[in-house]
């Protein structure tokens, strides 16, 4: 027997049935448990006083392991972070590049994951790389062969944010270590809706944003720190990642070492509870699925879409060569004018991302939001 999907878990969300949101890439709304969560958590700063010294450690160490969960890794390797841009900055701080080395990007990537790059490049004489995909293929060949004896650095994602293509990342993981190179991932647009076994792809570090696929709060991320980077230099120093900080008594007694594992990358000021609490409930949301049980029902509903816009005359990557929670639709006869603006008047909300409409849609989405995407879709070809 097939493997069932989840059923429509709209009424856990404060989304209206007139609105269709098929837009979780751009950003996921907030399941009603994770908005009361981050209400909670503003009331300890409401009331301080109840706010205890070990709460700074119990709140992160609860959001460390639910997202360690989550991306199925050891919590030992999350550092809390509070945007992707950090934790590249972080990674770039951490990984050698000599003069005439190269550091291996996709075309058209996230700018997140490109200028930390192109700043390291600058700095050390090195070169960026922006592999380009050959028309309608995947993007995995054109990554291997750019990966030489020349890499210092691949830095990429499990798929691309535009079109939803996916990169082998376990077939990637083992060039880079074929070659010497490290591996740095951009996993935004994947962890949380696309099974990913980070023990096979073996990274240097790969970050996580919480307010898309992890359907959190904005502010807040993970960072996998592999453990031979664990001694590694943080961004930043302060005072709650160096050992001994639980004893708030003894603070002023100085400490060269740090919190164990990749808790020295903590950002400072991670101990905000509305951002942990939000985070940590979100994760909870994803647990009570599973990854493979949310890909698997988000695939089925972006083939359904994408069976039914093939009708229309548009047309898309099969799943395989696109992530099964991306759809990216491509218009033959080009892109309608103000195609997103008709779509949003009809109170359609998708995301329109070089010229592809892309179409990523969650747990929280129904046949009515398929139905109303086409039926609109279809209005504007006419």
């Amino acid at each position: 027997m097939a493997e069932t999907v989840i059923t429509s878990q709209a009424h856990r969300f404060s989304i209206p049935e007139s609105v269709h949101y098929l837009n979780c890439a751009y950003m996921a709304p907030l399941a009603d448990t994770v908005s009361a969560a981050m209400v909670e958590g503003a009331g300890l700063k409401k009331h301080p006083w109840g706010f205890r010294p070990a709460d700074f450690f119990t709140l992160s160490e609860d959001f460390r392991s639910a997202a360690a969960e989550v991306a199925g890794i050891s919590a030992e390797c999350v550092a809390i972070v509070p945007s992707v841009s950090y934790a590249l900055a972080t990674a770039a701080a951490n990984l050698p590049l000599a003069r005439g080395q190269r550091i291996v990007t996709l075309a058209d990537q996230f700018p997140s994951n490109v200028y930390a790059w192109r700043e390291l490049a600058a700095r050390e004489g090195g070169e960026v790389v922006a592999v380009e995909r050959p028309s309608q293929d995947e993007w995995t060949g054109a990554v291997l062969e750019a990966i030489d004896e020349r890499t210092a650095i691949a830095a990429l994602p499990h798929n691309h944010w535009a079109d939803g293509r996916v990169v082998d990342l376990v077939a990637v993981g083992e060039r880079c270590r074929a070659v010497g190179a490290a591996l740095v991932l951009d996993l935004t647009q994947s962890i949380g809706a696309a099974p990913l076994d980070l023990a096979a792809v073996r990274p240097d570090f790969a970050v996580a944003a919480c307010y898309k696929w992890m359907m959190g709060p904005y502010g807040i991320g993970m960072l996998y720190v592999d453990p031979r980077h664990h001694g590694g230099t943080p961004l930043e120093h302060n005072w709650i990642n160096r050992a001994g900080s639980e004893d708030f008594a003894r603070l002023v007694d100085y400490r060269e070492d740090f919190q164990p594992g990749a808790r020295r990358f903590d950002m400072g000021e991670k101990s905000n509870p509305p951002l942990l609490m939000g985070a940590s409930a979100a994760c909870a949301f994803l647990l009570e699925f599973g990854v493979d049980a949310i890909a698997r029902t988000l695939a089925a509903r972006t083939q359904a879409i994408a069976d039914a816009a093939d009708g229309l005359g548009l047309t898309s990557a099969p799943i395989g060569t696109r992530a099964p929670h991306f759809l990216a639709l491509e218009f033959p006869e080009g892109i309608p004018e103000g195609l997103t603006e008709r779509l949003a008047a009809a109170q359609v909300h998708v995301s329109l991302r070089g010229n592809s409409l892309r179409v990523t849609p969650h747990l929280y989405n129904t046949d009515a939001d398929t139905d109303a995407l086409i039926a609109t879709l279809g209005s504007c070809l006419a």
